[in-house]
């Protein structure tokens, strides 16, 4: 007895999918698994991780103070390279001379490529270096930089030589005598005046030379000013 098998039918074939919905959709589970690695993912500490880049800083040396540098450039690259761990040099390329710093691996701490740079920006105003040193021991000091025309742009000529007189005095007793009651360092360079110190003492020293400028006698300026010191020192 013949029996009549039907062939199996076919399995149906499966849905292709949509051209590019596979790669879009793995494209998308995979942006998702790295923004949720980057919310748990640890910064390391600011000591360990590495420098993108080296950063730089060039200070221009003016003429009147390119042969102060090349005598104090021993000291100067000492305190960089020992004590701040930069790495310095002092380029004397005409008519322009600068002294660049960066940092190096060695450097522990980003602040002292800052320090470094405010370092010999004081020594190009005029200050010495023991002076200026202080600006790397101690965070609250700072220069305040103006001229005579800022205090009274009404002078002119000989009236500025005079006025800047006043300010030093008689052998530069009254630039000295203001420092001391100050506890500030001052540099006069032609029509400029520099004070480093901390604010408080800035400012007093800074209103006293300012009296001076402006003509009010010395014996006045003089007591004002020893009654401002001792009221910032009252402060502490």
């Amino acid at each position: 007895m013949e029996t009549d098998t039907a062939p199996a039918a076919a399995a149906a074939p499966a849905p292709a999918p949509a051209a590019g919905g596979g790669l879009k959709r793995k494209r998308q589970q995979q942006q998702q698994a790295d923004a949720a690695a980057a919310d748990i993912e640890m910064l390391p500490p600011l000591a360990k991780r590495s420098r993108p880049f080296v950063e730089k800083r060039s200070i221009v040396i003016p003429p009147n103070r390119r042969t102060p540098l090349r005598q104090q450039w021993p000291e100067l690259c000492r305190i960089l390279v020992e004590q701040l761990n930069l790495q310095c040099r002092c380029i004397t390329r005409r008519p322009v001379w600068a002294v660049e710093l960066r940092n190096s691996p060695l450097t522990k701490d980003d602040g002292h490529l800052q320090k470094g740079a405010d370092l010999v920006d004081a020594f190009v105003k005029g200050f010495q270096i023991g002076d200026a040193l202080a600006l790397v021991r101690l965070d609250d000091l700072y220069i305040d930089t103006f001229t005579v025309a800022d205090v009274k742009p009404s002078l002119k000529g000989d009236h500025v030589s005079r006025a800047i007189g006043r300010v030093a005095g008689k052998s530069g007793r009254t630039k000295f005598m203001i420092e001391n009651a100050t506890k500030t360092r001052i540099v006069v360079a032609d029509h400029t005046i520099h004070i480093l110190g901390a604010y408080d003492n800035v400012q007093a020293a800074k209103r006293t030379v300012c009296d001076l400028i402006l003509g009010s006698p010395p014996s006045k300026v003089y007591g004002n000013m020893h009654a401002r010191a001792s009221k910032a020192a009252a402060k502490w």
